[in-house]
């Protein structure tokens, strides 16, 4: 029988010891474990949508949702296997909770950029490197020209991109037409002030900085 049951952010780390396997992409998901609680357990209303599109390390999510009761533990313990809802990509067929196929890199913005058009809020979170993708950009251009205030883009600044990005991240994106601001992201009050931040009838990107 799945168990299905609600946890605390203490209770995470003996649920990611649980996934296991070459494939489970330590630091790409640790860097990404408060953000995503954060979201659940203070941010997220009904009807909001969350977008993984860092889809490559997907630990830290499924333990997200396993602690929240979005998913039964014991799938947690399949992690990869041929007949385990959990891949090392997340897939929205399969697993529970998951609102986005991803793992192919820079696809989640511009999906989220179509959510947006219909007034719901949604938040997808990226990874610094994933922002080389120049799909990402031609959604950050229409969201900043079609004033999507609905969307939140979040990017987990791991220091993993090739080349860096000289004067930052947010400016960047301020310059398309979005707000911005920064967050440490192992703080939660910070990355719960950075992700409520009041709407200004724009789309806003929180950088949250992550250092090993």
């Amino acid at each position: 029988m799945a168990t299905m049951t609600t946890l605390g952010y203490a209770d995470l780390p003996a649920l990611l010891i649980r996934l296991t396997g070459d494939e489970k992409h330590d630091w790409s998901s640790i860097s990404t474990l408060d953000t995503i609680w954060v979201l659940y357990d203070r941010v997220l209303r009904e009807g909001d949508r969350f977008l993984l599109s860092k889809g490559h390390g997907p630990t830290a999510y499924y333990a997200v949702l396993a602690a929240k009761g979005l998913l039964p533990l014991e799938t947690l313990d399949d992690f990869g296997e041929f007949d385990s809802p959990l891949g090392h990509h997340p897939d929205r067929m399969l697993a529970p909770g998951v609102e986005l196929s991803s793992g192919s890199l820079g696809h989640g913005l511009p999906i989220a950029a179509g959510v947006a058009l219909t007034g719901r809020r949604v938040y997808c979170l990226l990874g610094d490197a994933e922002l080389e993708e120049g799909s990402n950009w031609e959604a950050v251009q229409f969201a900043g020209r079609e004033r999507l205030a609905s969307l939140t883009a979040i990017v987990i600044d791991n220091r993993s991109s090739t080349h860096g990005w000289p004067g930052g991240i947010g400016p960047r994106f301020e310059a398309e037409g979005w707000t911005s601001g920064t967050a440490d992201g192992r703080n939660h009050n910070a990355l719960e002030g950075a992700l409520t931040a009041p709407r200004t009838g724009r789309p806003h990107v929180v950088v949250t900085v992550v250092t090993p």
